[in-house]
């Protein structure tokens, strides 16, 4: 077959810190996320989508959190990686569509610089690149303010 589709999912829970990074894109926030890395939900949660798509296992697989090499890392640092991994057996993403799950932050305002960054990073247009934002209706630990998570999902094309 000429494509594939993957899924990834992320999750994070809140800690110390004025802000998180969520597609890239620095976001002002009352509080951090605890991660090993800079624990880019969207980020993260796409990397798995695409190497879902290539059955190359899942991002902690590529980056273990048990490896200091990534402790702080910026995620943007994985998401070309897994691109060029897929670029090396012929493959690229098609298209990407990404729901960040949270109360807080507020998500809507950074939308595009997210979709811009992300597409820049897969080398693909922003028409091909989704960022959207949704809450759990306070319910789950989303709902009560403890973190924040995200979906994916990929398409890739072969040559």
């Amino acid at each position: 077959m000429n494509i594939r589709i993957g899924q990834g999912f992320d999750v994070h829970a809140f800690g110390d810190g004025d802000h998180v990074v969520v597609g890239g894109v620095r976001v002002p926030h009352e509080r951090g996320v605890l991660a090993h890395s800079d624990g880019d939900v969207a980020i993260h949660a796409l990397c798995d989508a695409i190497l879902g798509a290539l059955a190359m296992g899942d991002i902690g697989r590529h980056f273990p959190p048990t490896d200091p090499r990534w402790a702080g890392a910026d995620s943007r640092t994985f998401l070309r990686h897994c691109r060029s991994l897929a670029a090396e057996q012929g493959w690229r993403p098609g298209n990407v569509d990404i729901t960040v799950i949270c109360e807080r932050p507020r998500i809507g305002p950074h939308v595009e610089a997210m979709r811009q960054t992300l597409a820049a990073d897969l080398e693909l247009d922003v028409e091909a690149v989704s960022v959207k934002a949704t809450t759990s209706e306070t319910l789950g630990f989303t709902g009560r303010g403890e973190g924040i998570a995200a979906m994916a999902v990929c398409l890739m094309l072969r040559g």
